[in-house]
Order: C-alpha cells, then sequence, then structure tokens
C-alpha cells in the first residue's frame, strides 16, 4: 500500500464545559467507505479510497473533537478484490488497516493537540515530561 493523498474534509471541535473532576478520554477511528478511485495521472494503477471519522470524546459531557477525511492508496491489483469483499462484511485486512490507522492517528493527534491547546483541555495522549533525577545532578525526559 502506497499512500498518495490524505484529506481533512470536516474538523469539528466543541468544548462543552470547563474540565473539572475526573475526565476519562476515549478515542474511536472509523472507516466508513471503501472505494475504487479514478486518478487521472495514474490510469494504470488501482486506487482506492478509503473515508474515516476519528473521535476524541472527554466524558462525562465536557468535549469532543472529531475529524472526518480520507485517505487515497495505490493497492496491489490482487489485493484491491480481497480488500472490497472483505469490506463487505466491514472487515480491513491487516496488512492495510495498521499502516492506514497509523497515519489516521499520526495527523489526526497532531491536529487534536492543536485543538486541545486552544480550548484549554487536557491532552488526549501523555506528552514527555522532565524530572528531576533522584540524586539531584541533572533532570531526565
Amino acid at each position: 500500500m502506497q499512500v498518495i493523498g490524505f484529506n481533512f474534509e470536516k474538523i469539528s471541535a466543541e468544548r462543552k464545559k470547563a474540565p473539572e473532576g475526573k475526565i476519562e478520554i476515549k478515542s474511536n477511528i472509523n472507516i466508513k467507505s471503501i472505494s475504487p478511485e479514478k486518478i487521472e495521472l495514474i490510469k494504470d494503477k488501482d486506487v482506492l479510497k478509503f473515508s474515516f471519522e476519528f473521535t476524541i470524546d472527554f466524558s462525562p459531557n465536557i468535549a469532543e473533537l472529531k475529524f472526518e477525511g480520507s485517505v487515497l492508496a495505490i493497492i496491489e491489483k490482487e489485493k484491491v478484490k480481497d480488500i472490497l469483499k472483505k469490506w463487505k462484511t466491514k472487515k480491513i485486512i491487516e496488512e492495510v488497516r495498521l499502516p492506514l490507522f497509523n497515519l489516521i492517528l499520526t495527523k489526526s493527534n497532531l491536529k487534536a493537540l492543536q485543538f486541545e491547546e486552544e480550548l484549554n483541555l487536557p491532552t488526549h495522549v501523555p506528552l514527555p515530561r522532565i524530572q528531576p533525577q533522584q540524586n539531584n545532578q541533572g533532570y531526565v525526559a
């Protein structure tokens, strides 16, 4: 699988109330559709479009971030039929699912961190922190 395009089509960030008390943060990736795509510049290759939705929910009812978009990928001809056949049961073959989800997570998490900063929300992923060493001779990350 060779990724040739990544696009956000809709981004929604809403803070409903100020964060307080115990906050539960859940994230979810949902592949909404997989479809063949025709690209004029690469007529001789098979391209699939993976439409996705990535959400981060801050509970109880604190905030929600939602990202919708698509990934375009060149797929080997012999795998396209298998991918589309498995998709009829909403399954994605492992060798496509892992790099696809990692790409979506990377791109969406970076955007989410920006919105969390702007909306004064806690980060949904732990960030590195510098802490003093036990013997007070410096700092460790």
